[in-house]
């Protein structure tokens, strides 16, 4: 072996260090465990059941940026599809939850804040409300109900309340998790003191 070649190390140049990718990982297993919870929440529309699993891709996106909350809610979300078989449910479910991360961790990561998080969940839950209806009026009519006739009747008085609760619900679950978790999870020179 030559001089030269003693000399050659590498350099970890991924933007995710291990820490992180072992997190979002257990993260994903977690929002596809959550999946499995059912808990309905308006009598009128039982069929509609509210889950925590955006909760641990919240929590990821606010710790390492957009682009992880995004990778870990999408790989949560297939496996759930995967593993039940419902790839039309799984198409609506990633418009929805890509509605609700990106515009949440997009404005955290600019307002590196408890407000700046507050402010980001709201965003977020009005994308992924507007983004449900569309998505039940394109995907679900085109698979699932076969006109609009069959879901626009639901959608005032179901399908949009239903998603209000369910992202402000997440959103709470975020906030109170995130502030736990956070100096544990988050790099040291992203942390923030106080009270995110």
């Amino acid at each position: 072996m030559s001089e030269q070649s003693q000399h050659i190390h590498f350099e970890n140049t991924n933007r995710w260090s291990t820490k992180q990718l072992v997190t979002m990982a257990l993260m994903c297993a977690l929002g596809a465990l959550f999946m499995y919870v059912q808990l309905p929440i308006l009598p009128s529309a039982p069929f509609l059941t509210y889950d925590p699993s955006l909760v641990p891709a919240m929590v990821c996106g606010f710790a390492y940026g957009p682009g992880a909350g995004t990778v870990v809610a999408a790989m949560a979300i297939v496996i759930h599809a995967l593993t039940t078989g419902d790839w039309v449910g799984a198409l609506m479910n990633l418009v929805a939850t890509l509605g609700y991360i990106l515009p949440a961790t997009i404005v955290y990561q600019k307002m590196h804040t408890y407000k700046g998080a507050v402010i980001g969940l709201v965003f977020g839950v009005i994308a992924a409300t507007a983004l449900s209806m569309v998505a039940n009026l394109t995907i679900g009519v085109w698979f699932w109900y076969g006109s609009v006739d069959a879901i626009a009747p639901l959608m005032v008085p179901a399908v949009l309340p239903f998603n209000l609760i369910k992202t402000v619900l997440n959103s709470v679950l975020t906030l109170a998790v995130y502030k736990a978790v956070s100096n544990l999870i988050t790099p040291k020179k992203n942390q923030v003191k106080g009270r995110a």
